[in-house]
């Protein structure tokens, strides 16, 4: 097994510091030299920064280099990223961004690959081994979350339950009935799932589940705390996004739980000032940026997050691991695990000419769940009759095209609040 998806996490776990960095700068040095001879687009941002493959000499000549950002991979939709010939392009996924547009990510076999290989090392941090049943309750798609731990589980040697996300009756029967060791789900929807497990007077004392890895959303201690204690398991975090690779960039070990170990044989971490691009020191918090080191079809060179953490000292390794998520340096909200921006939802408006370009989007929390209202207002002269019909096709387009579910209410003339400066779009109750 460990040849499979090696080095395995005892390999992992022996590695020096030195030895960790010394195979960053290898697979760095390759990387930078691969997307400069097979990229066109960071050739020209290469060339545009004044700089080479050969500038990079030690690590931190990674700071050289010119940032990649979200904006850089909407521009270049939907393959211009990509480093491969298009017939290498094992697999596609996306994520959702502001244009309406999805982000597009390519993998090849070999990333594909690597890509598992991160994931089992993440479900064996975790506390998983061979033979653990994992119920996979994180969304299947273009969504890098159902595949991306679907396939982990796999290479670890794990029996998967494809279960994918809503059905939450349903979730609770198979949790019984296929007796899994693993849930692999969003914190949020595991509060969903508990509840009906208490509607349904199922004790889950009684499961045989033991562990479960949360990820695709931000969640705090007090979360763990209550997950754990509702039900009966080791709650552990794990991180990613599908620009850098999808889940398992980084996870928490079981025995720490002190926050998710990058695997830095495969992502180079920086922290930045999200103002001034400037690299700072490990333990001050700032801007996530991370360069891949071993993917071939969608490298990226510094790609900025927008996630604020900082990076602190490896416990249950000599790998580093980042501070939980305390929030993002861009607009961006996320709703039961989608990412969701306000110019999405201002997009399907503006499609529909019966309803005004004036919008406010309300979240909050019930429960466990997040709830969405966008309120909005009938054109000038369109009937209240008619404005109420075409809120109820901006509920179905955000349904369609952006993946969540919202209510939207629609008020009366200048029903929506103005602003004299610039418009509060969103008015978040959770914080």
């Amino acid at each position: 097994m460990s040849d499979l998806y090696g080095p395995n996490l005892a390999t992992v776990r022996a590695m020096s510091r030195d030895e960790v960095e010394s195979v960053q700068l290898s697979r760095l040095k390759e990387t930078v030299q691969h997307v400069y001879q097979n990229s066109p687009v960071y050739r020209d941002l290469f060339s545009q920064a004044g700089v080479h493959p050969d500038d990079l000499v030690s690590l931190s000549d990674i700071a050289k280099f010119p940032f990649t950002t979200k904006q850089t991979l909407r521009e270049h939709y939907p393959f211009g990223m990509f480093a491969v010939p298009r017939d290498q392009i094992s697999r596609i996924h996306a994520s959702s961004g502001t244009t309406g547009k999805p982000t597009v990510v390519g993998y090849t076999a070999e990333d594909i690959s690597h890509w598992a290989n991160c994931t089992a090392r993440s479900i064996e941090a975790a506390g998983g081994r061979a033979g653990d049943r994992v119920h996979v309750a994180y969304g299947y798609g273009l969504f890098t979350g159902g595949l991306g731990a679907h396939y982990g589980a796999e290479r670890l040697g794990c029996t998967v339950i494809p279960m994918s996300g809503g059905q939450t009756e349903k979730q609770v029967q198979l949790l019984q009935d296929f007796e899994p060791d693993i849930i692999m789900v969003t914190p949020s929807y595991m509060l969903n799932i508990a509840d009906e497990m208490e509607r349904q007077g199922v004790d889950p004392a009684e499961l045989k589940l033991r562990i479960g890895i949360f990820g695709a959303e931000p969640w705090t201690d007090a979360m763990r705390k209550a997950i754990e204690a509702r039900c009966h398991i080791d709650a552990t975090d794990i991180y990613g996004l599908s620009e850098v690779m999808g889940p398992g960039v980084a996870q928490e070990f079981v025995d720490t739980k002190d926050g998710p170990t990058i695997w830095e044989d495969h992502f180079l971490p920086e922290i930045i000032d999200p103002d001034t691009g400037e690299v700072l020191p490990d333990g001050e918090e700032g801007e996530l940026v991370f360069t891949s080191l071993t993917k071939r079809a969608f490298p990226v060179i510094r790609y900025r997050t927008r996630d604020l953490t900082k990076l602190l000292p490896g416990t249950g390794c000599k790998m580093r691991r980042m501070a939980k998520i305390t929030g993002r340096s861009d607009d961006m909200l996320i709703i039961r695990g989608v990412n969701v921006f306000p110019s999405q939802i201002e997009e399907q408006l503006l499609s529909l000419k019966h309803l005004a370009p004036h919008y406010q989007i309300e979240v909050s929390r019930s429960g466990n769940l997040d709830n969405v209202v966008v309120h909005v207002e009938p054109g000038e002269g369109v009937h209240a009759d008619e404005g109420a019909q075409t809120g109820q096709q901006l509920q179905h387009l955000i349904k369609t095209h952006i993946g969540i579910s919202a209510k939207v209410k629609v008020h009366g003339n200048g029903g929506v609040p103005r602003s004299d400066g610039k418009a509060k779009r969103v008015v978040d109750h959770r914080k």
